[in-house]
């Protein structure tokens, strides 16, 4: 029987999730030597990486995927996110932008933004795009956690604590 794409990339994300990356990464690698351009195949092969602590190969796979697929938000997203993670700011900053300047009620892209700004120490630009997230999304437990370091940073203690009494009222992430 001959492999095809989207089984080895199934059987690849079942193999990741059980946190057998080895095998997963070799059942992406087959596929892209099936199918290299599709992107899903790079973009999945690149938070396998991610999740096995490789970064510098995470890197490459997610470049790739954005080659072959630069307008895909979620792409874009994890490209600036993983460019945070290899420690390449400026990149990071470039690829969140790029991605609010394809959808600016990406609320995950605000929340990455907020979180590059948080990690420059410029807390007021970092609570406004926390503060952008949730407006988009009121029930964003990650950039209500954001939002709260941010006040209590700026000093903030009435807002962080209504992000503390917000994000009680949301149902326990899994």
């Amino acid at each position: 029987m001959r492999e095809n794409c989207e089984s080895l990339n199934n059987q690849a994300i079942k193999l990741a999730s059980t946190g057998d990356y080895t095998e997963a990464i070799a059942c992406f690698m087959r596929a892209i030597n099936i199918e290299k351009e599709n992107y899903l195949l790079w973009f999945n092969l690149a938070l396998t990486y991610r999740d096995a602590g490789d970064i510098k190969d995470a890197r490459k796979a997610i470049q790739n995927a954005f080659e072959i697929n630069p307008t895909n938000e979620e792409v874009v997203e994890t490209l600036a996110t993983i460019c945070f993670d290899c420690g390449d700011i400026p990149s990071a900053f470039e690829y969140a932008m790029m991605g609010l300047d394809m959808n600016e009620n990406n609320c995950r892209l605000w929340n990455t933004l907020g979180v590059l700004y948080f990690n420059q120490d410029d807390y007021q630009t970092a609570s406004d795009a926390f503060e952008n997230a949730l407006v988009l999304n009121p029930y964003y437990y990650d950039a209500l956690y954001n939002l709260r370091d941010c006040y209590e940073e700026l000093g903030n203690f009435t807002g962080a604590k209504i992000c503390n009494d917000k994000m009680k009222e949301l149902p326990k992430r899994r």
